[in-house]
């Protein structure tokens, strides 16, 4: 990375590397004896080939007898073209996209201004992520996270391509959070219901009920929030997850790059040092116009941030909440499945290297007769460790086991908890998915070029190991476990890897992939998962596009679905030039995919989707069967 660049110019991924303390302190030599204890592993096929491919016959015997359909689709090529490319007999059309309008007294988006605060918070925010679909009635509501804006983009206006107006700075904060809406399908083609009831606007500014065990700690309360009780606003969400209950669950992910001190002298803690936040943003100014964002005059204001929020999107009077039980990180997403028992299981991975893998478990049961709204305010926060044997537990994240003095403590500290008990450093853990038929769950593990040479930002090391079996991982993998007993309240589980992504034209070595990877369905830095109805895994990537060197022949970033039983992997989509495929979700009738395109054209080159000479516009695409028949 140049030291050229200025904060504002990186990505979020650019910006946490900067800020971070570590140095080099894995050796070549452990390293090498790493690699050398790995290396039959590693033989085996790229450790996934023969061992899933042999298990695969067994898996694909019971795909048939359960009725399993097939691939029904030509996989698409990969290119690098401005527009949205799916297989033949498919087609696409844009459901939503930046700044349009959810109210009639909203503005139309404007090419020249990109819109002011007033149209962006009367608007569909910026770079769509996670999503969901909830109906009542016979009517149907979409919860979309707002992860972010581009600044380059929505500032494109302003020589500085940043905020230069206490407005711009608003337009930044309204562009965040989450749009609710309702959407309604004439004559096959998906469009949001302007001025419906349902039609809600959850921003920076928005408040916020905290729950859990940290509500009321001494850490969380502010000058304007004494009681620590209540917060205002939500942003980075990225993925996302739903209850049985009928809710959407929201993540904040990257919230340190919005905080800044007007103090450039202050020192700011080692907890904050852990979780990336010092004296500059990424860019926005928030702290310019809201001195709550100014660490160094409101200190605990970070802390209300990182956590899982949960949102009625049926009720749009709600109060939404933060639910400080699951944890505060960098949220990817969550994954909320039952036990064997009906306690609330969540899987939630932490989006930076070297970070780790967790899981909550209810301490209540879930029953529908019983009112569900504490259900994730009490209970075990858990971390995992993967073992080179392909075993694995859970280990519970407890004052006893971490020697901090209560369960707030680790719920507002978690990365500093789970590194006291000493568990298995990954790869980017991004999108957790559950498959719909037994307790068998995975784990987008995206990139790391640190691994075997930088530990992690508290210090941890990143040496080889069983999941991320690749020093300076530029590719990613998908990793599988299977919980012991059937039962995702198992303590104990088995695990491979389901896929390594890579380069066969590139390399012959494991940087080549496993062997369900090859030259027409390569890929790199997995990203997104999701299951459909049929039990197909939906795979989407953010990662290089430049189609050059270790990339080349990959093209733009993608979706690709895969077979779980025997492996087969296709690609299905490719997106604009410059974007990230995130964010999936189908209809009722299964006959229309949701699929988020963000941030097309993030550093220049692209005009998605209106072509010309228009500003690029983050997106949610429709896609359908030109025979109308089921999708997921």
């Amino acid at each position: 990375m140049s030291e050229n660049l200025k904060d504002t110019d990186l990505s979020f991924d650019e910006f946490d590397e900067r800020r971070r303390p570590a140095t080099v302190t894995t050796s070549f030599d452990d390293v090498l004896d790493r690699a050398q204890s790995r290396r039959g592993f590693m033989k085996s096929a790229a450790m996934f080939g023969s061992a899933v491919f042999v298990m695969s016959v067994w898996n694909a015997a019971a795909s048939k007898a359960a009725g399993r359909p097939n691939f029904d689709f030509e996989p698409v090529r990969a290119n690098s073209l401005d527009t949205v490319t799916v297989p033949n007999g498919y087609s696409w059309r844009p459901l939503i996209t930046w700044g349009d309008p959810l109210w009639s007294d909203g503005a139309p988006f404007d090419d020249q201004s990109r819109g002011s605060g007033r149209s962006q918070e009367r608007a569909f925010g910026d770079n769509n992520d996670g999503m969901a679909i909830f109906s009542k009635g016979g009517r149907h509501v979409i919860a979309i996270n707002n992860e972010y804006a581009n600044r380059s983009i929505i500032y494109g206006n302003r020589a500085s391509g940043l905020p230069e107006t206490a407005d711009d700075i608003f337009k930044g904060k309204m562009a965040h959070g989450i749009s609710i809406f309702e959407m309604t399908d004439k004559s096959g083609a998906w469009a949001p219901v302007v001025d419906s009831e349902y039609n809600r606007r959850i921003t920076a500014d928005t408040s916020f009920e905290i729950t859990g065990p940290a509500r009321g700690h001494e850490w969380l309360k502010t000058k304007a929030d004494p009681d620590g009780t209540r917060a205002l606003g939500t942003f980075n969400n990225c993925g996302n997850g739903e209850t049985p209950w009928g809710t959407y669950l929201a993540c904040e992910e990257n919230f340190n790059g919005y905080f800044s001190s007007s103090d450039l002298s202050y020192e700011a803690p080692d907890t904050f040092k852990r979780y990336g936040i010092g004296n500059r943003d990424w860019g926005y100014g928030w702290a310019k116009t809201d001195a709550r964002f100014d660490i160094s005059k409101h200190p605990n204001e970070p802390n209300r941030f990182g956590y899982v929020v949960e949102v009625d999107p049926l009720d749009p009077t709600s109060t939404p909440k933060k639910r400080t039980a699951l944890g505060r990180l960098k949220h990817e997403n969550v994954e909320r499945v039952l036990s064997a028992d009906k306690h609330v299981v969540v899987y939630m991975g932490d989006d930076e290297r070297g970070e780790f893998l967790y899981k909550f478990v209810s301490a209540l049961q879930y029953d529908a007769k019983d009112d569900p709204s504490d259900l994730l305010d009490d209970g075990t926060l858990y971390v995992a460790i993967f073992n080179d044997d392909m075993t694995g537990h859970w280990v519970a994240l407890t004052p006893e086991a971490t020697g901090m003095a209560s369960k707030a403590e680790i719920c507002i500290h978690t990365r500093i908890a789970a590194s006291a008990v000493k568990v298995t450093t990954m790869d980017r853990p991004e999108w957790v998915a559950a498959h719909p038929g037994k307790a068998e769950v995975y784990v987008a593990l995206t990139n790391n070029k640190n691994r075997g040479k930088k530990p992690n930002r508290g210090g941890d090391a990143t040496p080889l190991n069983g999941p991320n079996p690749r020093a300076e991982n530029n590719y990613g993998q998908i990793l599988r476990w299977r919980a012991d007993g059937h039962d995702h309240g198992a303590m104990t589980f088995s695990w491979d890897l389901f896929v390594l992504a890579g380069n066969p034209t590139q390399h012959n070595d494991e940087y080549a992939g496993s062997r369900n990877i090859n030259a027409d369905n390569m890929f790199n830095s997995p990203d997104g998962l999701g299951f459909d109805s049929q039990g197909r895994l939906w795979i989407q990537t953010d990662g290089k596009a430049s189609n050059k060197g270790d990339f080349a022949g990959q093209g733009n970033n993608q979706m690709l679905m895969s077979d779980p039983g025997t492996g087969e992997i296709r690609r299905f989509m490719v997106g604009p030039k410059k974007c990230e495929i995130t964010g999936l979700c189908w209809s009722p009738d299964k006959r229309t995919m949701f699929v988020g395109i963000q941030h097309p054209g993030e550093k220049g080159g692209s005009h998605f989707p209106d072509g010309g000479t228009s500003v690029p516009r983050s997106c949610v695409i429709a896609v359908t069967r030109d025979d109308g028949g089921v999708v997921g």
